[in-house]
This record gives C-alpha cells, sequence and structure tokens, in this order.
C-alpha cells in the first residue's frame, strides 16, 4: 500500500484518513511478499537448525530454534532473503534494494567476521576461569557463551536458502497475483 502525494510520487505525510483504512493497512502487512519471505526464511533456518543438531549430536535441543551460531546461518537467510524479495518485486535497479543489499552484507560480514572472533574469545576466557583455583573470585563464574558466530560455509548456506526462499515466494507471489 504506497501513498501517493498530490504529483504522484511516493508521499511520506499520508496517513489513512478512516478507521477503515487503517485497518486494511494492519491486515496489508500480511501481504507484504518480502517481510514474510524474510520472516520464512528465518523460521525456516532456525528449524534447520534443530534438525542439524539432532543428527550431528543425536539429542533433541529445542534450544535451537532460538540460538546463535549453527548451520546454516539465521540471520544470512533472512536479510538475503529480504534483499531478493526487494530485488524480485520493486527491482534491482532501485534504492531500496541497494540499501537492502549493503544492510545484508554488513550483517553477513558480521556474523562470520565479528562475532565469530567473540565466540573464540569466549571459549578462551573459559578456558583461564576454568584453570582458576578455587578461592579466585572469578572461579565460580558462568561460562560465556562460545557459539555467537558463523564459518564462512554456514554463511553461504544461509544466503542460499534466502534466495531459493525469495524465489520460491516470488513465484507464488506473481502466480497468485
Amino acid at each position: 500500500m504506497r501513498m501517493m502525494g498530490e504529483s504522484g510520487s511516493p508521499s511520506i505525510n499520508s496517513t489513512p484518513s478512516s478507521s477503515s483504512s487503517s485497518s486494511i493497512f494492519y491486515f496489508s502487512i500480511f501481504h507484504n511478499y518480502p517481510l514474510i519471505t524474510a520472516v520464512f526464511a528465518f523460521a525456516l533456518a532456525q528449524s534447520i537448525k534443530f534438525f542439524t543438531t539432532w543428527y550431528k549430536e543425536r539429542r533433541w535441543d529445542i534450544m535451537q530454534f532460538i540460538a546463535s551460531g549453527g548451520m546454516p546461518s539465521s540471520h544470512s537467510s533472512t536479510v538475503t532473503a529480504l534483499a531478493v524479495a526487494i530485488g524480485c518485486q520493486q527491482g534491482f535497479d532501485g534504492s531500496v534494494f541497494a540499501v537492502a543489499m549493503i544492510v545484508a552484507c554488513v550483517v553477513m560480514y558480521d556474523s562470520f567476521g565479528v562475532r565469530l572472533h567473540a565466540g573464540k574469545q569466549a571459549a578462551v576466557l573459559n578456558q583461564i576461569v576454568y584453570e582458576l583455583p578455587a578461592e579466585h573470585p572469578l572461579a565460580e563464574t558462568g561460562p560465556l557463551r562460545e557459539l555467537l558466530g558463523h564459518t564462512p560455509l554456514q554463511v553461504v548456506a544461509g544466503s542460499i536458502l534466502g534466495i531459493v526462499i525469495a524465489v520460491f515466494g516470488y513465484l507464488i507471489h506473481t502466480g497468485l497475483n
């Protein structure tokens, strides 16, 4: 639902004028193809993590539905699906796609760069604290989370998942319209 100003161009200041328009606005969010695609990509990636944990460790871990780290990267699948969906819907030459693509690149770089190294540092700190004498004030400190980031393979897998979901979503979306 794009609001148009007097010149026919999108207007930021336009608001729905009646209560029926505002209720349509709230329900229109369920028809937002890029948003639905991104949320679905996130949910599917998190679900895959749940099953890959069972496959690798032979145990069910319900926390994998909300955990960070692991295969595939849900951050990568979410932002890639969003960027590709925007590109499919509005064109790959638009500024909205450009912004979505830059944000996706920053998120993916952060997930295998900064967050991966923070997790490695947490592992070293946990080992140091574990080796402290019992009388040391930090000896009772709980362990830091070590699985924060992703390997490049996990990021690429998440990106591929996001692209596939966005393309299939676009085909479904255009087939229904």
